[in-house]
């Protein structure tokens, strides 16, 4: 029995590389013996006797068509609204409609206040300051004052004593 080849040092070991070519053996094989691709050149039928099928979607037109059938859509929603008010206007006595149109204005009016007055009330009060210091720490709480100078800016900090 002989001992395995050692593979030398910067040469290719020689089973990887008889691996590698009984690859590459079959491969050529493969692409000799049958096509990968056909290509039928004979002419399609101007008209079959299959009958067309309605495709999912919405149906053949222009792109400005698909647009402007859009923005009908959208404005025919919007117009919904409005027509529903106008029918309520002319169902509707004045003076009740002005109770309920009103109303809800009133009271948006008054929660709008309110928010405000709460807003002014959080911005007056004072943050609470919240340090938390574990260990040994100096805290200082000295203002340095700047001034800069000239047209080569010179900045001079001075520390109150």
């Amino acid at each position: 029995m002989q001992p395995p080849e050692q593979p030398v040092a910067g040469q290719p070991d020689t089973t990887i590389r008889r691996n590698a070519d009984q690859l590459m053996a079959a491969i050529n094989k493969i692409q000799t013996e049958k096509p990968t691709s056909y290509r039928d050149n004979t002419p399609l039928p101007a008209v079959g006797p299959t009958p067309p099928v309605q495709q999912p979607g919405p149906p053949p037109m222009s792109q400005w068509a698909i647009d402007a059938s859009g923005v009908l859509k959208a404005v025919s929603v919007a117009s919904l609204p409005i027509g529903g008010a106008l029918w309520v206007v002319g169902q509707i006595e004045p003076w009740a409609l002005g109770i309920i149109l009103g109303s809800p204005t009133v009271a948006a009016l008054a929660v709008a206040r309110l928010v405000a007055k709460v807003k002014d009330a959080n911005q007056a009060a004072p943050q609470p300051v919240t340090n938390h210091f574990h260990g040994t720490v100096h805290h200082d709480e000295r203002t340095v004052t700047s001034t800069t100078r000239g047209v080569i800016a010179k900045t001079r900090n001075q520390l109150p004593r």
